[in-house]
């Protein structure tokens, strides 16, 4: 695959698409897009959508440790997308809530499943880290580590 193929013509059997993706390409578009859904703070707000839709500052407390800014941006990225929808609810002083699009409720429900992997491995990653950060006091190398030639 390249990462700007044009659309085949009307008629031919193959897919009628106006490019045809693949992440490895440098300038693939889908680049930018994994990069918004995968970002820490994109991930994360697509997973709690994904729970409920959701007023700012509500979506604020679920992503502990996220900025205004930082949820703010990730916010305009994933609308910008098509995986989130903000909507102004009709309020003195009025309302923003987020949902997630038919498309964002798809990538949360994949991002779900690798979030519950990772938190079921975590004494896994932690041990090891632990076996990886034992210093040799003699200075040899590690036993798990190898050379690239």
């Amino acid at each position: 695959m390249s990462a700007a193929q044009p659309a085949p013509e009307p008629g031919s059997d193959e897919v009628d698409q106006a490019f045809v993706a693949d992440v490895f390409a440098r300038d693939c578009a889908s680049r930018d897009i994994l990069q918004n859904v995968t970002s820490r703070w994109g991930l994360l707000a697509l997973v709690a959508l994904g729970e409920s839709d959701m007023r700012f500052n509500a979506l604020r407390r679920r992503v502990d440790g996220v900025s205004e800014r930082m949820l703010s941006v990730t916010l305009q990225a994933l609308e910008r997308d098509g995986f989130v929808n903000r909507s102004v609810l009709q309020a003195i002083p009025p309302r923003v809530e987020y949902s997630l699009t038919d498309l964002g409720a798809e990538v949360a429900a994949r991002l779900t499943g690798l979030i519950e992997f990772v938190e079921d491995h975590v004494s896994d990653v932690a041990e090891s880290r632990a076996s990886h950060d034992v210093s040799d006091s003699d200075g040899s190398p590690r036993a798990h580590r190898t050379q690239k030639s």
